[in-house]
């Protein structure tokens, strides 16, 4: 250091620091001054005797260095004759060596009085604070979290189930509908082989532990801190905390702790017997089945509660992952898991389940010496188990639930979620059946790689109503729910055609017609109740008359010409007078068009409503052709319409579930409500002469040997809707046949006309549908007593519709009315169609040399019905949005 830089020579004494300090001992500074105070070479040293010489030293490094050598260390204070700053002897002076005062520190570390690399080896006494300060910090922290931390809500996806759907028999269709496949089952359905066998394999102490295995989470803390997977250590408490109510599957340190402090609070404060169901009802055993209850179904096609010993330890083995231990195997996800691997795997796991039960007390050594193999188990549901029929049965009975929502108490979202046994009315062979005759005629005559142009988009429908209760026994809604979606049986637009003219006979016998002589108010007082011997015209090309004689005229002025199948005249000439019950055996529309004129078009479609018929499907109500079919009714709807004349006139509406229960018991059942629609005497004659139809009518081809049938062909204009609708005393069925484009990307789809179709000139109700109601039916009815329709009792007085009857004062028929008389009727001859020309199919353009301008169009089995006269044809509306009623329609 320059000469210039030194500081002047302070006063003896060491100065005003020295003063204030006063004549104290030695400054405890970690330091010696390097210098005197009085600036001379000598002071660059510390002077001590040695010999009683003065030794020098050159510089300050190694003054300092004599200094440490005498005190002992670099960092023992100086002795007071080093001329340290403040001492009372010595030279006086300030230097950058002089020593700082000590400090107390709260944690010596690195440690002051060690050198070297002891400095920084830790003392005992702060390894022990240390780690008592940690061990406090971690319960502090713990207290603070289990404090703070509640038991979570299950979460709903650990909720989430399937419905499971039964036949009328009680056995189990189908577990399908909901987000998951499970069904909850509480504790008392679970058997007790199953939760020891899960305590035994994997939380032997779970009745005595606190929901946590310190051991094992010790284990698995160590092994996500080497990056590994954490395995073993979950109690059955976490596993269920983490499976139904942290919904968080992911192996990170944050979710285990977050797991370890709810279990710890769930095995606090939960009933173990409801931990140990909740694990078992939300744990996953392959085969997409969640739950112990889906699990045996989808293993043993048993309900859990069945299960025996071999079967629990078995499922016990598919918790610790069915994709190693079904032994159908799982190659697709890995190929090691063979079917012959996970056999072996589950055997020798299934077989440590069952010793374990033994060691710990669970099961006796002679009950487990029964599976020593493992338990006859059957192959995986398919991908397609809503494939056929069932899609379409499973949509009707969660259609009918939801639609019934007040009774049931299920919407469309608890239904989703799941977890409902629903028990429908559903006869697993009537529906069999029902698919086989519709199969047997459509693979022998339909061939649309033969006949493209006629035999394509070709549909059946079919359902079959119990008349005493209303129960949907089958159906038919398509050759498959998953490749056709529509339910043909619920959902159509197919016009019903003349099987719609039975209850325009029920609405004459019913309500009578009115007198032409009197006012119109008058006249519904004023009526004629009317026998199925009355007379009508079975004239071709009839023009029709209002009930007070009046020509019908439409909006514009145009009258209405009624034409008959083939452009025949039916009855005797001249006047072509036929009866009732001749009309309705060869279906001829020009008496049943006059016949609904009379009566009124309203009491018709009040007929057709008490029969069943909903009123949303009924169209062109205020135009002549109504009365012969212009309406659309689904095939269940008009099977449960018929089947109110089966019942002698008591109508039940038709439904497809019978009961409704979760785990929480029964919450629905279905009461039959019954309405008396008709008197028995109207209903009775009805299917009399419905009798006749399939006797020696247009419906031969439905008898059933030794068994009474009644039932109605129906044809439909254009040829594009054919159906046939009989009835036992015991089943009332109905079968739809159509043509209609399958594809629901095209726009504009219309029913396409079937002539050709089948190879056949002309399909009829009294064709393919009449044969599949036959087949069916006499499967059906096999085992079923023979039963005979009630006889019926006279109704009525013979009515001819020319003159006009003498009226009567009742409104409508009662049970109690002593029969009317009537005459036997006459025999009819057919005139033939009076030209070769072909139909007339447009309502208000056709010539008619009888001086009408108008002529309503029809094609049937022997007269069929008119297309609608609204502005387009009700069948090119969309199809189905209107026949579902409470069975999937939009109408609810």
């Amino acid at each position: 250091m320059s000469e210039h830089r030194r500081k002047p020579p302070q006063p003896q004494g060491g100065g005003r620091a020295a003063a204030r300090r006063g004549p104290s001992g030695s400054s405890s500074g970690r330091r010696a001054a390097p210098r005197g105070a009085t600036g001379s070479p000598s002071d660059y040293g510390f002077s001590h005797e040695a010999g009683g010489e003065e030794q020098s030293y050159s510089g300050r490094a190694e003054a300092r260095r004599a200094a440490q050598r005498s005190t002992g260390g670099r960092r023992r204070a100086a002795e007071p004759s080093a001329g340290r700053r403040g001492a009372p002897s010595g030279p006086p002076g300030r230097g950058r060596g002089r020593t700082a005062p000590a400090r107390n520190r709260l944690v010596d570390y690195p440690r002051a009085d060690k050198y070297g690399w002891r400095r920084w080896v830790p003392s005992w006494k702060l390894v022990a604070g240390l780690f008592v300060g940690f061990v406090g910090s971690l319960v502090a922290v713990a207290g603070i979290g289990y404090a703070m931390v509640s038991v979570p809500k299950v979460d709903e996806t650990a909720t989430a189930q399937n419905n499971v759907y039964y036949w009328k028999d009680g056995s189990q269709m189908v577990a399908t509908g909901g987000e998951t496949n499970r069904q909850i089952i509480d504790s008392a359905q679970i058997p007790a082989d199953m939760r020891w066998a899960v305590i035994s394999q994997e939380n032997k102490t779970f009745y005595d532990d606190s929901g946590i295995d310190p051991k094992g989470i010790a284990r698995a803390v160590f092994n996500m801190a080497r990056g590994g997977q954490t395995q073993g250590g979950s109690t059955i408490t976490q596993q269920y905390v983490k499976n139904a109510m942290l919904n968080d599957q992911s192996q990170t340190l944050s979710r285990k702790f977050k797991e370890i402090f709810v279990s710890i609070k769930v095995g606090a404060t939960v009933d173990k017997e409801e931990i140990m169901a909740g694990y078992l009802n939300s744990a996953y055993y392959g085969r997409n089945a969640y739950g112990i209850q889906a699990a045996a179904r989808a293993y043993f096609n048993k309900d859990a509660i069945k299960l025996n010993p071999g079967e629990c330890a078995f499922l016990s083995a598919m918790l610790k992952g069915a994709t190693y231990y079904d032994p159908a195997g799982a190659v697709s996800i890995d190929s090691a898991a063979t079917p012959e691997a996970n056999s072996k795997r589950a055997l020798v796991q299934m077989q440590d389940t069952l010793d374990k039960m033994v060691e710990y007390k669970h099961l006796s050594p002679e009950v487990r010496a029964k599976y020593t193999e493992l338990p006859k188990w059957q192959n995986p549901r398919s991908n397609t188990q809503l494939s056929g029929q069932i899609g379409y049965l499973v949509d009707l009975a969660n259609s009918y639930v939801v639609t019934h929502s007040k009774e049931t108490g299920i919407t469309q979202d608890k239904l989703q979620q799941g977890g409902y046994s629903i028990y429908t009315t559903f006869d697993k062979k009537k529906v069999d059946e029902l698919t086989k005759a519709v199969t047997k005629v459509q693979k022998a005559n339909i061939k649309p790689e033969k006949r493209p142009d006629t035999d394509t988009h070709v549909q059946f429908g079919g359902a079959s109503v119990n008349p005493a209760t209303g129960a949907i026994e089958a159906i038919y809604g398509g050759e498959d729910a998953t490749k056709h979606f529509t339910n043909n049986a619920d959902q159509t637009g197919a016009q019903v055609g003349s099987t719609f003219k039975p209850f325009v006979l029920a609405a004459a016998m019913t309500w009578g017609v009115r007198d032409p002589d009197l006012g119109s108010s008058q006249a519904q007082d004023e009526r004629t109740i009317v026998s199925p011997e009355s007379l009508f015209s079975g004239k071709n090309k009839l023009k029709i008359k209002n009930y007070d004689g009046t020509i019908w005229k439409n909006e514009k002025g145009e009258e209405w010409l009624q034409t008959n199948d083939g452009n025949v005249s039916l009855g005797s000439p001249p006047d072509y007078k036929i009866d009732l019950r001749e009309a309705m055996r060869e279906s001829v529309n020009s008496a049943f068009v006059q016949l609904g004129m009379d009566v009124g078009l309203d009491k018709v479609k009040e007929a057709a409503v008490n029969a069943g018929v909903k009123e949303s499907t009924l169209a062109g109500t205020g135009f002549p052709s109504f009365s012969i079919g212009i309406s659309d009714p689904s095939a269940i709807r008009m099977a449960g319409a018929y089947a109110t004349f089966a019942a002698s006139g008591k109508q039940r509406d038709p439904y497809s579930v019978q009961k409704v229960t979760s785990k929480d018991g029964d919450i629905y059942t279905h009461k039959t409500e019954t309405k008396q629609a008709f008197t028995s005497k109207v209903a009775d004659n009805v299917t009399d002469v419905l009798k006749t139809v399939v006797e020696k009518g247009t419906g031969t081809a439905a008898q059933l040997e030794g068994r009474e049938v009644a039932g109605k062909t129906g044809t439909t204009d254009g040829n594009k809707s054919a159906w046939f609708v009989g009835y036992t005393p015991q089943l009332s069925t109905a079968i739809s046949m159509f043509r209609y484009p399958d594809d629901e990307t095209q726009k504009n789809r219309t029913f396409l006309e079937m002539f050709g179709t089948g190879g056949q000139e002309k399909i009829h109700g009294a064709s393919f549908p009449a044969e599949i109601w036959h087949d069916y039916m006499e499967e059906a009815m096999e085992g079923l007593p023979v039963k005979s329709f009630p006889t019926p009792e006279p109704i009525g007085e013979v009515v001819n519709d020319e003159p006009a009857p003498v009226p009567t004062p009742s409104v409508t028929e009662t049970e109690e009315e002593s029969p009317s008389p009537s005459p036997s009727p006459s025999e009819t001859e057919t005139e033939p169609s009076p030209s070769p020309s072909e139909t007339c199919t447009n309502f208000f353009d056709c010539d008619d040399s009888s001086g009408g301008t108008n002529s309503g169009g029809n094609d049937g089995d022997t007269g069929e019905t008119s297309p609608s006269p609204s502005t387009s044809e009700s069948e090119e509306s969309s199809r189905g949005n209107q026949n579902g009623g409470i069975f999937g329609g939009p109408t609810g």
